[in-house]
């Protein structure tokens, strides 16, 4: 009987996943406290983590294999509330980043992403972010917490002045008064065809952070998430835009959330590769 993968993000083995030889960290967070609907995103990581041992580690679009870079994969952080989260995986991304490596934040609701937004903007201070999403997340508060997974694009503003939202198609009235600090492209106008890939791209700075909601994705795809939508993108429309933003930007990190794993792997598995597949878009070029 052959030895099963080890867990870590790739299945791989001590010679691609020691931290020290690694560029590339993939941080999991376990946190679902503000969750407003189907709880279950705290299992994300490591659904997504488990996964991902069973792709295949040869990416055929770019022809690489990104693990030789080496890919580390960290203990999970986990938290008491949305304030002690934000700290938390500020503070531990800023480690991990200030010993020269790429860190991937695995979530967890979306609220997981402030503070990752946070570490790479004190090192990155130009940067923009590309928010991937179904919903604005633009409310100041929800269910009175400002730091809800339906209020981080809020917060995000706190810190960043160019945020382009991407897939969004679902939003309460009240976050139209901070619409007018984010370009925003809505699905219904992609689904009408012309340039939006090339508006979300001008959009963006030169230094692009991006923070993946998986929800971004059609529910027909993507149904395991907390409040699926239909009606977004699909994978191949997903994969051609960041191939743009990686062959045109300076991709400085990036997060996927809200995976809430099922019975269905399928979609634990669409998220590890969505990963993987970013990685081998952005290593694609450098050393």
């Amino acid at each position: 009987m052959p030895h099963p993968a080890p867990f870590n993000f790739g299945g791989l083995s001590p010679a691609f996943s020691g931290y020290a030889e690694s560029k590339i960290a993939i941080l999991p967070v376990a946190f679902d406290k503000t969750s407003s609907w189907m709880q279950g995103s705290r299992r994300g990581p490591k659904a997504i983590i488990d996964a991902s041992r069973f792709m295949e580690l040869y990416d055929m679009e770019t022809g690489t294999q990104v693990f030789q870079k080496g890919i580390h994969t960290l203990k999970q952080v986990r938290a008491r509330n949305s304030g002690n989260l934000n700290k938390k995986v500020s503070d531990k991304v800023a480690e991990i980043l200030d010993d020269g490596k790429f860190v991937v934040v695995l979530g967890g609701e979306h609220s997981v992403s402030m503070g990752s937004i946070i570490a790479h903007q004190r090192i990155f201070p130009e940067m923009g972010v590309l928010h991937l999403d179904a919903h604005a997340d633009l409310r100041d508060s929800f269910e009175g917490n400002p730091y809800n997974h339906a209020c981080v694009i809020a917060r995000v503003m706190d810190y960043v002045n160019s945020i382009v939202s991407v897939g969004i198609r679902s939003m309460d009235i009240s976050e139209l008064e901070n619409l007018n600090q984010v370009t925003m492209i809505p699905a219904h106008e992609i689904d009408q065809g012309g340039q939006w890939m090339e508006r979300a791209i001008n959009g963006l700075k030169d230094e692009v952070y991006i923070t993946v909601d998986l929800d971004v994705l059609d529910s027909g795809i993507m149904p395991s998430t907390g409040t699926p939508e239909p009606g977004g993108l699909q994978w191949n429309q997903l994969i051609h835009l960041l191939g743009l933003v990686s062959e045109h930007k300076n991709i400085v990190g990036f997060d996927v959330v809200e995976l809430c794993p099922s019975r269905n792997k399928a979609p634990d598995y669409l998220a590890a590769k969505l990963v993987y597949k970013l990685l081998s878009l952005i290593f694609l070029d450098r050393k």
